[in-house]
């Protein structure tokens, strides 16, 4: 009889683990929802988001993740497999997150209020979409239409490693 009332009670502890396990999560997931909204949709697998496209810019995009806030807003989220930089998002990082807010501002007729970078170690960043925001990404888009002038300097240093050696007409030899 003994064994059996062991074996009961060790039963009993393991499935109590493994609630209170569901009620950490679930209540992990409230949280987040709180704070960043309600997944919409991710990037990843058979039931993939749509491709979020704008005639007008001429450019697409799928972020990560897709979020809804409370009031119906959407926020795009990208998620970056590095750690957090030390001085902040930089440039690149930013101007990504901000061309996928035009996109869904675009698709959706309704401006998400920030996009959201996040590092692999938990670094988070709201990226205000505002004016100062869409005036950088729509000045770098502008300048990306230009023709090239030849401003870059080509260096074996540098364009070793390049992913654009094969195809650039100004790479060191």
């Amino acid at each position: 009889m003994a064994p059996l009332l062991t074996l009961f009670a060790a039963a009993l502890v393991v499935g109590g683990a493994i609630a209170v396990g569901v009620g950490v999560r679930a209540l992990g997931v409230r949280e987040r929802e709180a704070r960043v909204g309600r997944l919409v949709s991710v990037d990843e697998g058979a039931g993939r988001a749509p491709l979020l496209r704008s005639e007008r810019y001429a450019m697409a995009g799928r972020p990560d993740e897709v979020r809804r806030l409370r009031d119906g807003r959407q926020v795009p989220v990208e998620l970056k497999s590095r750690s957090t930089p030390r001085g902040g998002p930089p440039r690149s990082h930013r101007i990504q997150v901000w061309a996928y807010c035009l996109l869904l501002e675009e698709t959706t007729g309704v401006a998400p209020p920030f996009g959201i970078l996040r590092y692999s170690d938990g670094g988070e960043f709201r990226l205000a979409w505002d004016r100062p925001a869409r005036a950088e990404l729509l000045a770098l888009r502008a300048e990306l239409l230009e023709p090239y002038d030849g401003r870059a300097t080509p260096s074996v240093a540098r364009c070793t490693h390049c992913p654009w050696r094969e195809v650039c007409d100004v790479r060191a030899v």
